[in-house]
């Protein structure tokens, strides 16, 4: 067992008050909790990562090339991996999240992006 205490874990905010945190996994899931400040929206992307996305509190929007959904608290949306897509606070308040990647992923895949 390796339990992980969520005001010790690993940290990092790719944009700022985009706030994510690595929870437990390995290299076969991994689980990162975040939260978005209002209007705030991931660019368009995609990853070897099959991702499931839940809305913890607030509203994020989940946009594919092909459509969109809104997820409100409790709902879940799939994506396959490399499957274009963004995620958006489209509401006026803060929104929190749990993605879970299949494979599991590190943080290198947001701390080192390129901005296009």
């Amino acid at each position: 067992m390796k339990p992980v205490e969520f005001d010790d874990a690993e940290t990092y905010e790719p944009d700022e008050g985009w706030r994510r945190v690595a929870m437990a996994g390995s290299d076969r899931f991994s689980f990162e909790w975040f939260e978005k400040p209002p209007g705030h929206s991931s660019p368009m992307h995609d990853h070897e990562n099959e991702q499931v996305c839940l809305c913890l509190d607030g509203e994020l929007t989940v946009r594919t090339e092909d459509e969109a959904t809104t997820l409100e608290r409790f709902d879940s949306v799939w994506l396959d991996a490399w499957e274009s897509h963004a995620v958006e606070n489209t509401a006026d308040e803060r929104a929190v999240g749990l993605d879970v990647f299949a494979p599991g992923r590190s943080f290198d895949f947001w701390t080192d992006r390129e901005d296009e």
